[in-house]
């Protein structure tokens, strides 16, 4: 047996194609308790990153929510109340009133009948994609997915194909030539690298036709998207706060749609929503809500706060898309660079080679802004951006500093 360290030499190899990625301590420059009136702007943007304070574009606090003061207080009085663990599985005893009110309160925001809470969505759609479809069935899954949609369809042993980004006639191919026992289409419902939303009213169309299932990973259009937050599906006008539209009823079988809680809500978390029935079968059946611990309670009630702001601050989501016009016109980039079109809160800016993307990072770092270079497998190769990530806690001022920095980067 070689006496060399183990992975040693592997991770000088991903040293040499600048593919190492590097742990930061990272916390708010003060915490919320903390803060004066004349300190806000800094609350969810400014943070002490390895010792030194920078202005945050990195994170996917897009509605400023991770440290609002409603969160922490609903937080701090629920672990009065339950404690600070679940101490069981939701089947044993992890599922408290809380978690029961907060499913209720889910359901009827993203207008769905039913809806069950996982710890992660991670946890989400590995348990999920196992329990809807295993050997002898089909995945049609999109070549951008995130990495947990990907896994959970290598975890079910269906058939995968990968589908090109986007492409509905192909996907429509596909779907016409399985003979598979079950079809289930899986899709980001918003890009959280390229930051494009995908056509869903043309995707559940296909499903219909082809008796296939959708299943929408909407972690980045939760509480963004939809008039009052609901997400992605809202966006698209099929449903809302009545419940889902008339036109879309007959094809509610063939969703089922999940989003994160540690995003635009703040907190962490996940859950999934569809049919009664659906969510029924995922209780009994997905292995990561059967069993994990489930989320202590003091974070389904900062969950329970985060719903309210979201729905009731809508000046969040305006202040939000200002932003991110703001930035698309401020920007004054080089030819080589491009920025990707986008109408929610995460702004790609293509740079191409990982070591371009990793100095263009540092010298943004040197400016006192932290925006973080993303490389492959994450993205394609030859594709290395900075994912600029607004907030609603950032200022138009925020913005400008960054334009005028990256301005100065070329």
């Amino acid at each position: 047996m070689s006496s060399t360290p183990l992975f040693e030499r592997e991770l000088a190899e991903l040293a040499q194609a600048h593919l190492l990625r590097h742990r930061r301590e990272v916390s708010p420059l003060l915490p919320p308790a903390d803060l004066s009136p004349d300190q806000e702007h800094v609350r969810g943007t400014t943070y002490v990153i390895n010792g030194q304070t920078r202005l945050s574009f990195g994170s996917n606090d897009y509605l400023g929510l991770s440290q609002h003061r409603a969160l922490i207080l609903a937080a701090q009085q629920a672990a009065a109340r339950y404690g600070v663990g679940a101490t069981a599985s939701p089947s044993v005893c992890g599922h408290s009133p809380s978690h029961e009110a907060l499913e209720l309160e889910l359901a009827a925001m993203v207008g769905l009948p039913r809806a069950v809470s996982f710890v992660s969505g991670y946890m989400a759609n590995v348990g999920v994609i196992p329990a809807l479809v295993g050997r002898g069935d089909a995945i049609f899954s999109d070549a951008l997915n995130h990495a947990c949609l990907i896994d959970g369809a290598r975890l079910s042993r269906a058939e995968v194909q990968v589908m090109p980004h986007g492409d509905l006639a192909a996907l429509d191919a596909a779907l016409q030539a399985s003979t598979a026992r079950r079809k289930l289409v899986l899709t980001d419902a918003v890009f959280s690298m390229d930051g494009n939303i995908a056509d869903v009213p043309a995707l559940l169309a296909l499903c219909e036709r082809h008796d296939a299932w959708l299943m929408l990973d909407d972690a980045h259009g939760f509480g963004v998207l939809g008039e009052h937050g609901e997400g992605t599906l809202a966006h698209w006008g099929i449903t809302g706060r009545d419940g889902v539209q008339p036109e879309w009823r007959g094809r509610l079988h063939r969703l089922i749609y999940m989003a994160t809680l540690g995003k635009a809500a703040g907190v962490a978390g996940a859950f999934v929503a569809g049919e009664p029935t659906l969510i029924e079968w995922l209780v009994q059946k997905a292995r990561t809500y059967m069993f994990a611990t489930a989320a202590p309670a003091m974070l389904t009630e900062a969950v329970r706060a985060s719903l309210r702001v979201i729905q009731d601050e809508g000046g969040r989501r305006q202040h939000l898309a200002e932003l991110r016009d703001r930035l698309r016109t401020g920007l004054k980039l080089p030819p080589a660079w491009r920025l990707m079109p986008s109408e929610t809160a995460i702004q790609p800016l293509i740079i191409g080679r990982n070591e371009d993307a990793l100095a263009v990072m540092a010298h943004l770092d040197r400016q006192g802004l932290w925006v973080p270079a993303i490389r492959p497998p994450t993205v394609p190769a030859g594709t290395a951006r900075l994912r600029i990530s607004l907030s609603a806690a950032h200022t138009s001022a925020h913005v400008d500093a960054l334009c005028q920095a990256l301005s100065e980067a070329v």
